[in-house]
């Protein structure tokens, strides 16, 4: 066997595949790309997800890939087994209906003997216990004997997650001999000792599982193999952990040196040591691929590992921003395949420094409190920390909740999660409450109120919608020089045509781009001072402050906002004329879609008046009213009658918006040039929002198109069923529906009639028991009011007469029971008997003495239920 370092053994498997006519990419970023389901990138074949699934069509039908991946899932065992990581890389080939079982065993066979050298006699194969085509595939072709050839469950041997593509697997182990081994005489892999170590699985991907767990062929079989890079490297290298593989041993020498710890001689430093190690090549490859520590989401996930490690390093004695320094060493050891790591070696060294400054002014006194808190535990007798204390633990001093737990737990001692997710709620609707609705909204943290105070961004965009402007900073967490693929961050610019949210109205949306730089803006904001914040997802290249860029705003988007803009004005006119002037706005929303505005009116608006309303302004929209904008004085604008918002704030000068001489308003919104632009305007909806408030939603232009056609189709539907033309639609309906009227009322007519005729049928079928005069009958379809009136002639007709009539319709049956007087005189209970009848029809019901009703689920019971009031009465 090759003795390889954890470099040589990524390329050889990537040159081996590409060889054989695979398309090799480099690993795909941290972060998920189109795919909101997943925090970070876990696995090898996650960044192929929608070519398995056949939504995108792949480069090549067959692919190799080294892939970086992250999990936490089980981040308490790093440090402490040889082969837990929270960051790993993981070696893949894949086949998108290509070749399959026999293609994907041979080719992985050749790889590890041929060019790994792996010993024969060290490898053993696992297949799915009922997969016999895998089976012959490793004993007829590849030549393996059949003992040395496992069988496995599918907990071990079958690949599916819920409903989906599937299938069964097939592993490779490595024997490490008896030393690693258990006294089991038939110890073989999928053993629990540590003889037999998995280290590649090829899943066959060959099945569809529906929702009942039926399995159906796939047409298209898939292949997906994945193998640990590091767990390879530990087989190659000889060495029984992770972190004695050369790469990830020498970052671990790193952190020996800083510390000055003797390693090997002191469990728990040992674990430090290892979790520093773990970590920091884990945070330096994230921040290498754009995420940004923050308390949400994946920037959480950076946090929670930069924190771990930081803890453990002060724990095994460094001190300072040692964790920066050792930046150095992952980078000289991963840099020749990650370029990213060097191009961005200063932007990683930045971001980590910043945090790990921010952790270290409050981790010691944190550490003091919560020393004060394990103290007093113990000394109460208590084992659990109230969730209160531990969340000022994570509001005041940046602890995570998971750092207190793992300190708490050294102690054998646990934290009231219920309480700090409901401290961690409190906080968060107070920060809702204190923050408001204003538009003076900070990015991402307080980063941006660090920016020059001289940095202005112009807003252009009344006139253009598309600028060449000058990058002048990028903002995340903190503040940075570049921006690149795969980055959520804010870029600022001297000059935008992008509207900033602000006055009811969204911000713009579009794109930031160079020749080789493209941005997607997914929302534009006011922040401190005078800037214009871009909250953008870097989708290509990379940019840097200084540069210029082409700022193009989504004109679709912009123009329907604008639509509804203008209506909202024409809208506040009407309803002040229709409704009177006590109608004042109270808040507006414009976007692309829709238009929403409040207003004070103390009850709701009648039909005719907001047919009123619309029609009013969809007159002023025909009328094609010229729309003008000019900025003035504030004192000129109220002299021209223009109206003002109650509560908004409003600079020396202002510009005002006029539409014809019907509306004017002071306005920083983006508006039309004529309302014709607006096209139609049709109200949705009226509502009260609050006292004295009411509030109207309604469409414009093309979403009013978009109704309409919809309604047309809808009409044309209803034509067709009612056998009309669309002008007396109307006419046939109105004439169906009293025809149905007619025939509804001969049916009870005539239903009643036969009820009455069978009066003496059912008589005559009267039966006395006990002394009552016992009464059954069995109808169909008839109304209960006709079975009612038909026992009230009964029971007034006979005395001591017990009526029991049931009535069969929609697979369900209803019952009714009626005693006389005189028959509840001698102890008869209709409540009681019909009770009894219906749980028989598998119903149930009561009532009082003289009448009840019930339900039953059993239609072809009936009888039987009938004859049980005659064994009740008996």
């Amino acid at each position: 066997m090759k003795k390889m370092g954890l470099n040589e053994i990524r390329k050889a498997f990537l040159d081996f595949y590409e060889s054989k006519g695979h398309f090799v990419t480099s690993s795909y970023p941290l972060v998920p790309m189109n795919d909101k389901s997943l925090l970070l990138v876990n696995a090898g074949m996650q960044p192929l997800k929608n070519y398995f699934t056949g939504i995108e069509t792949p480069p090549n039908s067959t692919m190799a890939t080294c892939q970086k991946c992250i999990r936490t899932g089980d981040i308490e065992n790093v440090g402490v087994t040889a082969r837990h990581a929270t960051f790993f890389e993981m070696l893949g080939n894949f086949s998108f209906g290509d070749y399959f079982k026999e293609g994907s065993i041979k080719l992985g066979w050749e790889f590890i003997t041929e060019v790994l050298e792996m010993p024969v006699e060290k490898l053993w194969p696992s297949v799915y216990l009922e997969d016999d085509e895998a089976f012959a595939i490793w004993r007829d072709v590849i030549g393996i004997p059949e003992e040395k050839i496992t069988r496995l469950g599918k907990a071990d041997n079958f690949w599916e997650i819920g409903t989906g593509p599937c299938g069964p697997c097939s592993e490779i182990y490595y024997d490490r001999g008896e030393a690693y081994g258990c006294d089991d005489p038939n110890c073989r892999p999928g053993c629990d000792c540590e003889r037999y170590l998995e280290f590649w699985n090829h899943v066959f991907t060959q099945f569809n599982r529906d929702d009942q767990g039926n399995y159906t062929e796939l047409e298209k079989k898939n292949i997906d193999t994945g193998m640990g890079l590091e767990r390879i490297a530990c087989i190659m290298q000889d060495v029984d952990t992770i972190f004695e593989v050369d790469t990830i041993q020498r970052i671990r020498d790193a952190v020996i040196a800083f510390s000055g710890v003797e390693y090997g001689k002191n469990r728990d430093q040992d674990i430090s040591v290892r979790i520093v190690t773990d970590h920091i090549k884990a945070v330096t490859f994230m921040v290498g691929d754009g995420i940004m520590p923050n308390n949400e989401g994946r920037g959480y996930v950076l946090r929670r590992l930069l924190r771990r490690a930081a803890r453990h390093a002060k724990k095994i004695g460094m001190e300072g921003n040692v964790l920066t320094k050792l930046v150095d060493t992952v980078i000289e050891v991963y840099g020749e395949n990650y370029q990213n790591l060097v191009d961005r070696m200063d932007y990683i060294k930045r971001i980590i420094s910043i945090e790990e400054e921010r952790f270290q002014t409050t981790i010691d006194q944190g550490l003091g409190i919560l020393s004060e808190y394990i103290d007093a535990l113990v000394k109460e007798g208590q084992k659990e920390l109230d969730g209160e204390r531990a969340f000022k633990l994570y509001d005041t001093y940046g602890f995570p909740l998971e750092l207190t737990m793992e300190i708490l737990a050294e102690r054998h001692l646990t934290v009231n999660e219920a309480e700090f997710k409901q401290q961690m709620t409190e906080q968060k609707d107070r920060a809702r409450t204190a923050r408001g609705t204003g538009d003076e909204l900070g990015w991402a943290s307080d980063a941006v109120s660090q920016l020059p105070k001289d940095i202005v961004s112009k807003f252009v965009g009344y006139n253009s919608l598309e600028k060449t402007c000058k990058l002048v900073a990028v903002v995340g967490e903190e503040i940075v020089n570049e921006a690149f693929e795969g980055m959520e961050v804010t870029l600022v610019l001297d000059e935008t045509p992008f509207y900033p949210e602000g006055g009811g109205q969204v911000g713009d949306v579009g794109m930031i781009y160079t020749d080789g730089f493209m941005a997607e803006v997914i929302e534009t904001k006011k922040s401190v001072g005078r800037i214009i914040g871009h909250n953008v997802r870097v989708v290509k290249g990379s940019v840097k402050v200084g540069d210029n860029v082409t700022a193009s705003v989504n004109l679709t988007k912009r123009m329907a906002t604008a639509r509804n803009h203008s209506a909202t004005h024409l809208l506040h006119k009407a309803l002040r004329t229709v409704l009177g002037t006590h109608v004042e706005q109270a808040g507006s929303m414009v976007n692309p879609e829709r238009l929403r505005f409040d207003f004070s009116h103390f009850e709701p608006i009648s039909f005719e008046d907001l047919m009123a309303i619309e029609k009013m302004v969809n007159q002023q929209i025909f009328a094609s009213l010229k729309i003008e904008t000019e900025e003035m004085p504030i004192a000129s604008a109220k002299e021209k009658g223009a109206m003002a918002l109650f509560g908004e704030k409003y600079g020396d000068k202002v510009r005002v918006v006029t539409m014809g001489d019907y509306s004017i308003e002071l306005c920083g919104g983006t508006h039309l040039t004529n309302t014709a632009e607006v096209g139609l305007f049709k109200i949705m909806s009226e509502t009260g929002v609050a006292a004295g408030v009411r509030r109207i939603e309604a469409i414009t232009g093309e979403n009013v198109y978009n109704l309409l056609t919809d309604l047309d189709n809808k009409l044309n539907h209803i034509s067709d069923i009612l056998k009309s033309n669309i002008q007396d639609v109307e006419h046939k309906a109105e004439q169906l529906l009293v025809e149905m009227k007619h025939f509804q009322k001969e049916n009870e007519q005539l239903k009643s009639k036969i009820a009455k005729n069978s009066m003496g049928e059912i008589i005559d079928q009267m039966k006395e028991i006990n002394g009552y005069k016992v009464v059954t009958a069995k109808f169909e379809g008839v109304d209960m009011n006709i079975l009612r009136n038909l026992g009230d002639v009964i029971k007034d007709k006979f005395e001591n007469s017990v009526i029991v009539l049931a009535n069969v319709s929609d697979d369900k049956v209803e019952f009714l029971s009626m005693a006389s007087d005189s028959a509840i005189k001698k102890g008869a209970h209709a409540g009681n008997i019909i009770r009894e009848v219906a749980k028989v029809a598998g119903g149930g019901g009561g009532g009082k003495p003289n009448m009840a009703q019930a339900g039953g689920k059993n239609p072809e019971k009936v009888d039987e239920a009938l004859q049980k009031v005659y064994a009740l009465l008996s």
